[in-house]
């Protein structure tokens, strides 16, 4: 089977980027003492990051999803992760089960940084419990 040229690029991208992770992982890991556990997450977390910049150089968070896909994802009974698709009340332990910070997590994405990580539903309900025990209000 012969390779067409851009077979030929995308391989050669493929191999670059693998080899400027590769790079990376290994500086970091010279200097920082880290858990062999930790190892595959933070190799996924410096490909994220290189694979974020090189969609979007300029810093601006487009992170190749459009503004459709992000509003899709904010439902009222739950938010819909960027990394399983499967739809979470909240996403934090769930982020942090995947090695990621809400931070992260939108930086990963290209996600706003007032994107929620509490679906709008569940928010209201446990604000209406709050008031109704009086969470916050001083014993008179």
């Amino acid at each position: 089977m012969v390779m067409s040229p851009m077979d030929n690029l995308s391989a050669a991208r493929s191999t670059f980027m693998l080899e400027k992770v590769g790079a990376i992982v290994a500086a970091y890991v010279s200097r920082n003492a880290i858990d062999v556990g930790a190892l595959p997450a933070l190799i996924d977390q410096v490909h994220s990051a290189i694979a974020v910049l090189r969609r979007d150089p300029s810093g601006s968070g487009a992170g190749g999803l459009s503004q459709e896909q992000v509003d899709a994802s904010i439902q009222e009974a739950g938010l819909i992760s960027f990394i399983d698709g499967r739809a979470y009340q909240t996403l934090k332990r769930h982020l942090t089960a995947h090695g990621l910070t809400p931070e992260r997590y939108r930086a990963k994405y290209g996600l706003p940084a007032d994107y929620p990580m509490v679906a709008p539903g569940y928010a209201a309900r446990r604000s209406e419990i709050a008031r109704a025990i009086q969470l916050g209000h001083k014993a008179g």
